[in-house]
């Protein structure tokens, strides 16, 4: 109503409240009054008294008061209400005609180092409805007829309370396009139903680097909550860049999806409808549309990632055909030395991170966390944790130099069974038939066992260094997480008289106390050491460039949302500087790890020899109680400029040069272009 218009009646219902009320007391007001039991004399009313005619002229002149007052009251307020707050309204009113609802954005897409995409977005039409629609069951049921989805599921999904009632709710997605076809021909048979375009996560290479990349999914009530929380307890300038989520949002679950989700997340559209008085859609107005997330590159090479997947591949397969029937999980990393790039990773057994697409069915998922599947969803190269084996016997050396308690001149004669801690202690070298007179470096070469006892014996009789030799591990970087930018990364162990005594707080105080067995098995990389492949990696990188080892990391760049140019890049940090004397212990190390590869065995060294460049490495066979050996293999090229390091482990493969070995050369091939034509069962000479 115009607000003069309101003004002028109020007026007119004030002057009239005023007159009728000045009428009433007119008629019942003067100075005389008539005597109505003696005839019409008129009688003075000065000094009357209280009689009946003058309460009510007193009660009608308190009325007129009050109702001027109300109506009074009245016009004000319709004043205020048109003239200084009639904005105010009118935006209120706006409102309730209107509501804002988000559009969720297209996540970034994830690339290789030379931009090749390995995970993209493709159009998915997808059918929606907005939630009251839910109340008209003949359409409900006759949608799911179409969709060939059951009743329950369309209304549901139709339902859903983790959206607003104002969003469009997904009821299908990836609909044939006949279907479609269908519901548009038939539209008047389904008002209210609409078929939109959405984007959906594509891996143009199915499972490859699966473990890297990851997936996504629905956000969880606890992610979300979490991000509230995290939204709310930071600065002003930290909230305005930071992302909105609703319930709904489809985000990064595990890898880098998760790792950098705050770059692969778009920037939500934003569109007004128009609803009724009862909340339901009638119609749209304007919208701003969604902001694709930002691309990132990741230092794996598509080539190289490639090599790590089929080089595991035919690890584990070289292993069952020579008996080792439970040769079915491991791990395969390589890493640039010089930065800590890592240029392929692969576990295995492998996963598809399409069957997240649209939710995950309980059959699939139980598949993927079952003990029979092998648990495909762990990462082994990051967070399977394993026994080093002899992968560790360069840093026992370099720890046995550092501390003097084996010196380079120094040897010990292999019979093939040890006894410097006693006959009751004795312990087998792997080849019972004994290696002779070994020194430090052809103890490296030969990977002798008493060699390293011999070193175990002495730390733990050494009163200034007793732990000397745990030192050196976590000098090199054991026992602790290498700072990778993948999620659920494990730290390993490195076992010490402290570790045992609380790990094991059941047993009686002797067997908990740290004994010279303890300290010998730990030499040799047996016992309770834990180690994670990628560790092995970085370790074997330090000991290539003389001791840096730098942070590994699989992100590379990011590219800007306008898709010109990098919005942020990885700026190469050291991790550490690796524990030991001096140059000449690493220099032994070194000629130790280049006799593995062309002196232990002549069956292994035909691998080798076939490459163009020199490779330093270092086998190592695991043992674990009730199951068959751990296949290890270590190595980096070209041993006089190190560039490449490789490191692979295959869980009950056998000795290192029957499994593991495989995936090294493989991936070395791939990378020179120069493949093995040595056989599988080459390198059955040497532990």
């Amino acid at each position: 109503m115009d607000a003069k218009l309101v003004v002028i009646i109020a007026g007119i219902i004030l002057v009239v409240a005023i007159l009728a009320s000045l009428a009433i007391l007119r008629g019942s007001s003067g100075r005389f009054t008539y005597d109505t039991q003696g005839g019409t004399r008129p009688r003075a009313t000065e000094g009357e008294g209280n009689t009946q005619g003058v309460a009510v002229k007193g009660r009608f002149t308190g009325l007129a008061f009050a109702a001027a007052g109300v109506f009074a009251a009245i016009t004000a307020k319709l004043w205020s209400m048109q003239m200084v707050s009639s904005d105010h309204y009118e935006e209120l009113s706006r409102q309730n005609q209107t509501r804002t609802v988000t559009t969720p954005a297209p996540r970034g897409r994830i690339l290789d180092r030379n931009g090749v995409p390995l995970v993209t977005n493709r159009a998915s039409l997808t059918v929606a409805a907005y939630r009251d629609l839910a109340d008209d069951a003949v359409l409900v049921r006759h949608l799911a007829n179409v969709l060939g989805m059951p009743y329950i599921a369309v209304k549901r999904n139709i339902q859903d309370y983790n959206q607003s009632a104002q969003s469009l709710h997904t009821v299908a997605t990836d609909v044939r396009r006949s279907t479609v076809a269908y519901i548009q021909e038939h539209a008047s048979d389904f008002s209210g139903v609409q078929v939109v375009e959405r984007t959906q996560r594509q891996y143009p290479y199915g499972t490859l680097a699966g473990h890297v990349l990851g997936y996504t999914g629905t956000i969880t009530s606890e992610q979300l909550e979490a991000r509230i929380e995290a939204l709310e307890e930071g600065t002003a300038d930290a909230r305005a860049g930071q992302i909105q989520y609703e319930s709904g949002d489809i985000v990064g679950q595990s890898g880098v999806e998760i790792q950098y989700e705050s770059l692969l997340q778009g920037i939500r559209g934003e569109q007004t409808v128009q609803v009724d008085v009862y909340g339901n859609v009638t119609g749209s107005t304007s919208s701003v549309p969604p902001e694709p997330g930002s691309d990132i590159k990741l230092t794996l090479d598509l080539k190289i990632q490639q090599a790590c997947e089929d080089g595991l591949a035919h690890a584990m397969s070289a292993g069952q055909s020579q008996g080792y029937a439970e040769a079915k999980k491991g791990a395969c990393v390589c890493m640039d030395v010089t930065n800590g790039e890592i240029l392929g990773m692969a576990s295995a057994p492998v996963f598809d991170p399409s069957v997240f697409i649209g939710g995950v069915s309980n059959d699939a998922w139980a598949a993927l966390s079952s003990e029979e599947s092998g648990y495909p969803m762990i990462n082994r190269a990051i967070a399977g944790q394993y026994m080093s084996a002899s992968t560790i016997k360069p840093l026992s050396a370099l720890a046995a130099l550092k501390y003097g308690v084996y010196t380079e001149g120094q040897t010990t004669v292999c019979t093939g069974w040890w006894t410097g801690m006693g006959e009751a202690n004795g312990k087998y070298c792997w080849d019972h038939a004994g290696h002779g007179t070994m020194n430090l470096q052809t103890g490296i070469t030969m990977s002798c066992d008493p060699v390293f006892y011999d070193i175990g014996k002495a730390f733990f009789y050494d009163e200034k260094n007793p732990e000397g030799l745990q030192e050196v591990y976590r000098g090199w970087g054991l026992g602790s997480t290498t700072g990778v930018d993948l999620p659920s990364e494990a730290a390993g162990r490195v076992p010490d008289a402290e570790w045992k005594s609380e790990f094991f707080s059941d047993w009686e105080d002797a067997d908990r106390s740290w004994n010279g067995g303890d300290m010998c098995n730990i030499a040799i990389g047996q016992g309770d050491i834990l180690v994670t492949p990628l560790q092995m990696a970085c370790v074997y990188a330090g000991i290539a460039n003389g001791g840096p080892e730098y942070v590994p990391h699989v992100f590379l760049s990011a590219v800007g949302r306008d898709g010109t140019g990098d919005a942020a890049s990885y700026e190469t940090r050291k991790r550490l500087e690796g524990t030991f004397g001096k140059k000449s212990d690493i220099d032994l190390v070194k000629r130790g790890l280049y006799g593995v590869i062309y002196e232990e065995s002549a069956s292994q060294a035909a691998h080798f020899t076939n490459l163009d460049v020199t490779v330093e490495g270092k086998s190592g066979t695991g043992q674990k109680s009730g199951e068959d050996d751990y296949s290890w293999f270590v190595a980096y090229a070209p041993a006089e400029d190190p560039k490449y390091v490789v490191a692979a482990l295959v869980e009950q493969g056998g000795f290192g040069s029957t499994s593991a070995i495989h995936a090294v050369r493989d991936v070395l091939g791939a990378i020179y272009d120069q493949p093995d034509t040595a056989g599988d069962t080459a390198g059955d000479g040497a532990r």
